[in-house]
């Protein structure tokens, strides 16, 4: 049982705090009672469907963030026109296909990571991940022949590597090192 007294609850604490903001930014209002509501409802979630908790702590490389937010940024503005370009270019004979790409890590954490920014990204998306294979297959917009296959490889393995730079432990940092030398 969850209680105050536990120290469990300490470590969720985060977790209501961040339960209680998703509640006020999604009313769109601050006052007394939107607050205690979402923290009521924050708290009966988390003694619900309690989260198991993460054994590793995330790390702390706040350059690393940086460098990925900013390559987060670039890749939105460079698909967007690729894709519109391809869009006008070839309308309803625009080609697209599916690539498979080598997973750096198995991590939860950077998967996540990867998989989100590769679906934010306009013209691609991850369709399926193998772990057994440790192998993403990525759906990808633009493809016109092997060139451009292997350019979609590079820019997933070098997304990959930048998550595990900013969010990796050391161990995934290592492997990451280790892993496939295509598009270094």
């Amino acid at each position: 049982m969850i209680s105050p007294a536990n120290p469990a609850w300490t470590r969720r604490l985060p977790q209501v705090v961040w339960l209680t903001v998703v509640w006020v930014l999604l009313w769109g209002t601050v006052s007394v009672k939107i607050v205690l509501g979402g923290l009521l409802v924050a708290v009966a979630v988390t003694l619900l469907f309690p989260m198991p908790m993460s054994g590793a702590r995330l790390p702390l490389r706040p350059v690393r963030l940086l460098r990925l937010a900013g390559f987060l940024i670039v890749d939105l503005v460079v698909s967007g026109v690729q894709v519109s370009w391809e869009t006008l270019r070839y309308g309803p004979r625009a080609r697209a296909g599916i690539i498979a790409v080598p997973l750096l890590a198995g991590s939860d954490r950077v998967i996540t990571m990867v998989a989100g920014a590769l679906s934010l990204a306009p013209g691609s998306f991850v369709l399926q991940i193998d772990r057994r294979r440790r192998t993403w297959y990525v759906y990808a917009l633009g493809l016109r022949g092997p060139a451009d296959v292997e350019r979609v490889r590079r820019q997933v393995l070098t997304l990959q590597r930048r998550v595990i730079a900013a969010l990796g432990t050391p161990d995934e940092l290592t492997a990451c090192e280790r892993g496939p030398a295509v598009g270094r």
